[in-house]
């Protein structure tokens, strides 16, 4: 079966032979395709809806697979116990539901040897998050499909975490060092996106809350700046 780009680049991430762990499974694509290849020898697939699950059951069965991918209806990993799984991932959604699944189940997160996450939004937040619980970011990549940037990371416990400058928190500081090409699309299109509305709130009549937005943005400038001024100096 072929992946999207998104979830080929995740399923690139994980660990061949780990037990894998699909929050927010959705049709249980990942599973069925890493069990498929053999990369990994099972599955639990959860999520918090039922259709979503109904659909990654039958697409379990096409393959002949439920006997490696068990289903379960869960919010988060609130239907996992600790230890039922090596790899953990969390994909597709804001990066504040990830954050709220990861802070209520401290001891099932605390479990598993990996975690492949990709936040939809708030991803510098997230970055910060993830970092203050004593994991580190080890892998990162950044996917441009469909018009749309996806952001992922692979994580693992970590002793000793060094300190991230801001555009390293904001955009990614393996991106910013291997010089990602999509990285630096997304970049631009930030700049171009922030300029834009400079130019709107600049024009528009003085208030408080203007000033205060134009301010946030020229800071959101400057990180930007910050991030392509390092892309380019490697």
């Amino acid at each position: 079966m072929q992946l999207s780009l998104r979830l080929s680049a995740i399923a690139d991430m994980v660990t061949e032979g780990n037990r894998l762990v699909d929050v927010g499974c959705d049709h249980g694509y990942l599973p069925v395709y890493l069990v498929s290849e053999k990369k990994i020898p099972s599955a639990i697939a959860m999520d918090v809806r039922k259709g979503p699950l109904s659909r990654a059951q039958e697409h379990i069965a096409q393959f002949g697979l439920e006997k490696y991918i068990e289903t379960r209806l869960s919010d988060g990993l609130e239907k996992m116990a600790p230890g039922e799984g090596d790899t953990l991932v969390i994909a597709g959604m804001g990066g504040p539901l990830m954050e709220r699944i990861l802070t209520d189940s401290a001891s099932q997160r605390e479990s598993f040897q990996e975690m492949i996450l990709q936040p939809q939004s708030d991803v510098p937040h997230f970055r910060h998050f993830i970092r203050g619980l004593g994991w580190e970011i080890v892998q990162e990549n950044i996917i441009l499909e469909d018009g749309k940037f996806y952001p992922m990371m692979r994580v693992v416990k970590a002793d000793f975490l060094p300190a991230y400058t801001g555009e390293e928190e904001a955009y990614g500081k393996l991106l910013l060092e291997r010089r990602h090409p999509v990285l630096k699309e997304y970049l631009l299109r930030e700049a171009r996106i922030r300029k834009e509305i400079c130019d709107r709130l600049e024009a528009a009549p003085e208030a408080s809350s203007v000033e205060a937005r134009l301010r946030e943005v020229k800071e959101e400038q400057q990180l930007i700046e910050a991030a392509l001024n390092r892309y380019e100096s490697i």
